[in-house]
């Protein structure tokens, strides 16, 4: 089970993000997915490259629980680059469904060559 929360008198998500989740279920923690190819070394030269793996590489886990990437609630994307915001809002639209998960958005400095890194909080559905 999964309700998004839009208190009235907050400020409107800035992107394909929800400010708040009630979730119930199994929970699955998601380490940190880099834009790694299957030896393990960085791929893609642009961010849209690094982002779209990210999220194969996050979809591969969720599957593998037996989850879907709707079942997501929370993510954590961390950025080299903040000038690369709105064009991961763009891809994150092509990868998740209202209600869109909770976001925190992180700048940091990443490590050999990486553009972009993601966590997440899964909630899968029983039956």
């Amino acid at each position: 089970m999964k309700k998004a929360i839009h208190p009235a008198n907050a400020a409107p998500p800035k992107g394909p993000y929800t400010p708040g989740i009630v979730a119930s279920g199994p929970t699955l923690y998601v380490a940190a997915q880099g834009p790694f190819d299957s030896e393990g070394k960085v791929a893609g030269e642009t961010f849209e490259e690094q982002v779209e793996l990210v999220f194969q590489n996050l979809r591969k886990v969720v599957e593998a629980a037996g989850g879907k990437m709707s079942d997501i609630v929370k993510l954590t994307v961390v950025f080299s680059d903040w000038a690369n915001f709105a064009e991961m809002n763009e891809i994150c639209k092509r990868h998740l469904s209202e209600p869109y998960p909770a976001r925190t958005p992180i700048q940091s400095q990443l490590p050999g060559g990486a553009l972009f890194l993601m966590d997440a909080i899964v909630t899968l559905e029983t039956e």
